[in-house]
Parts: C-alpha cells; structure tokens; sequence
C-alpha cells in the first residue's frame, strides 16, 4: 500500500483546531457517559480501520467491558445496553448514514424520550467529530495501532 500523506504535518494549524474541538466536547457530561459507544459504532459503520482500533484501545483503557465492545455492532439485539444508550447508537446510525430525507421524526422523538435537549445537542457535536476523523483517517489511511505510543493507547495490551 503507498504511503498517503500526513494530514497533521500537512494542515498542523486545521488539525490543532479540530484537536481543540474535540478536546472541547471531552467536558460534557453526555460524552463522557457515551464516548466509547459512539466513536466506536461511528467508526466501524465508515469502515474507518485506524479510528475504530485506537477507540476499542481507549475503551478497554477505561474500563469498558469486553463483551460490551464486542456487542456494539449488533446492540440492536444485545441485552447489555439501556435505554439512553440505545438512543444515542441510533442516533449515531441517523447522523452517520444520513438518509435523502434526512433524521426521520420518529428516530428524533424517540432520541428525546431518552436525552434532553442539550444532550442531543452535545451528542450531536460528538458525532459529527468522530465522523470527520473517520473521513480524514479513510482518505489518508494511517495504519492502524501505528499512534499508540503517541496517544497512550499501548497501555491496553492489545497488540
């Protein structure tokens, strides 16, 4: 495989600015409580290598249960996941493979049953980060794992 650029020696001043905003959302209440499902869930449905190996890694490093990461791609049908968790997964399949028509109704007032507004909102923000980072890493394909060292992420024994 060729070798593609490196997007954050290449546009440092862009990457340092979406580094701040996703480093802005980490104090929000809503995305501590559902990071790792989120950018995990966004991440295998872009088929984006590099972002779902790093966010499996911070999962484990965080205490999320094994079993629980493995489920993610059929919580659907996986008894492991409350309610406000299945709201913010569907809403992460809403917003990551938007549809003509956009988020339905029916998937937006089943989302508020379960988050405030401000929460859908924080939410929101969150999946829109992940799925940016997906596109950068899809475009310029960075292998995965090869930012452990940088991000601590060899810490999860996962080699």
């Amino acid at each position: 495989m060729t070798q593609r650029q490196n997007y954050y020696q290449t546009s440092p001043d862009l990457a340092k600015r979406y580094m701040d905003f996703n480093t802005a959302l980490k104090n929000k209440a809503i995305i501590q409580e559902f990071e790792h499902l989120i950018t995990i869930r966004a991440s295998q449905i872009n088929g984006c290598g590099f972002c779902l190996d790093m966010h499996v890694k911070e999962a484990k490093i965080h205490g999320e249960r094994e079993l629980r990461v493995h489920h993610i791609a059929i919580w659907r049908e996986s008894p492991l996941f409350n309610a406000r968790e299945r709201a913010a997964l569907a809403w992460t399949e809403a917003l990551t493979t938007l549809s003509p028509h956009g988020v339905s109704t029916e998937i937006y007032e089943s989302v508020r049953r379960e988050l405030s507004e401000q929460e859908l909102s924080d939410l929101t923000f969150l999946v829109i980060a992940i799925n940016g980072w997906n596109r950068l890493s899809i475009a310029f394909r960075p292998v995965p794992g090869s930012a452990d060292a940088a991000f601590g992420l060899d810490k999860a024994g996962l080699h």
